[in-house]
């Protein structure tokens, strides 16, 4: 039962020797610290960037531009923002080359609230990323979606953004990663043993990679129902989603209500079939996630939901987002209110589901 932050560990361990991942790097992304989450410990190929997210860009595209796979890492996603024109570069180059440039990087970037951050550690990237073509867009919401996302993203030709939800990177899963110890809590400790570098000095430390890691790749684009139901679709992702199934399996004892719960796992492309499948059963959607309300990527997919499902809607489709803020308080009251909290999953379900047409 690996935790999130050590399946990506695990998937890059597997990209890099298996995939041609031949730089991995960013702030503090090599040694000692291998990462501010530690998701680059005991790698090979790791080094650490000057403090300079345009020149990670710059760097990675500049790489891939050559031909070898990287994986750039921004420290968090508040950072990221002056990087914007060079995303935007590199997500034309195929496009205008008429395919003939390829830009095999991967981008992965902590993102959302949940460690009590405050205004400069919290902040959502998601919708901005989804409003720039030529990249795809992945955020997992447990381990096993971890590695799979990040195989996936490090074998595609073309620029991945992988946002990793910084609340769930110490969560455990309950689907074992191929390859890893067994699911007890002795293979637990045997894992951390294996692969967490130890406090102190790491001077001499190396990781000693599980064998049996495999090319377990989740297909870009490919989203997947967490809990089946008749009454109401929650489409979500990244940190919301657990959350989300937290709320329809509570509410499922105590009101009755039954929720469908889809993990979207991929914004883009996005699993647009599943999602209409499920609303056709369903006849009423919420969609949750915690970036800002205003330009919220859910209002483009409830654009969608109206224009080809309206007449199929038994209830208005309704989005649940982070507060239009400029940022995100220090103090867990502030926190609390300014995304979805299970409290507020739950009040959206009951409303939702009891609205009639």
């Amino acid at each position: 039962m690996a935790t999130m932050v050590q399946a990506i560990r695990m998937a890059l361990h597997y990209g890099e020797k298996h995939l041609g991942v031949k730089d991995i790097f960013g702030e503090d992304v090599g040694p000692p610290l291998g990462g501010v989450f530690t998701a680059t410990q005991g790698l090979e190929t790791t080094w650490n960037s000057p403090l300079d997210e345009r020149g990670i860009i710059g760097a990675a595209m500049g790489i891939a531009y050559a031909g070898d796979r990287c994986v750039a890492e921004i420290q968090f996603c508040d950072y990221i923002y002056n990087t914007i024109d060079l995303l935007k570069l590199a997500g034309n180059a195929c496009w205008s080359s008429h395919g003939d440039w390829s830009v095999p990087l991967t981008v992965m970037t902590p993102v959302g609230s949940g460690i009590r951050g405050s205004i400069y550690h919290s902040h959502s990237f998601d919708a901005t990323m989804t409003h720039i073509p030529g990249w795809k867009i992945v955020m997992p919401s447990n381990p096993l979606d971890a590695y799979g996302l990040m195989i996936s993203c490090i074998e595609d030709p073309n620029p991945c953004m992988y946002l990793k939800p910084k609340a769930l990177l110490r969560v455990r899963g309950e689907e074992g990663i191929p390859g890893e110890p067994p699911l007890t809590k002795e293979g637990q400790k045997q894992l951390s043993q294996m692969i967490d570098a130890p406090l102190g000095d790491r001077s001499q430390w190396k990781a000693k990679w599980p064998e049996g890691l495999t090319n377990y790749a989740i297909p870009l684009g490919k989203g997947k129902i967490v809990r089946e139901g008749t009454q109401l679709t929650v489409v979500s992702y990244g940190r919301t989603l657990p959350v989300c199934k937290k709320a329809a399996d509570d509410l499922a004892q105590s009101h009755g209500i039954d929720v469908e719960v889809i993990d979207l796992r991929t914004l883009w492309p996005y699993d647009w079939e599943l999602i209409k499948e499920s609303i056709l059963k369903t006849r009423k959607v919420i969609y949750v996630n915690e970036d800002t309300e205003v330009t919220n990527f859910g209002e483009h997919l409830i654009r969608r939901t109206v224009e080809e499902l309206f007449y199929e809607l038994e209830a208005r489709p309704k989005l649940l987002a982070g507060a239009f803020t400029p940022g995100i308080g220090l103090a867990d009251p502030l926190e609390m209110a300014s995304v979805p909290q299970l409290n507020h999953v739950k009040d959206a379900m009951i409303e939702v589901s009891q609205e009639t047409a």
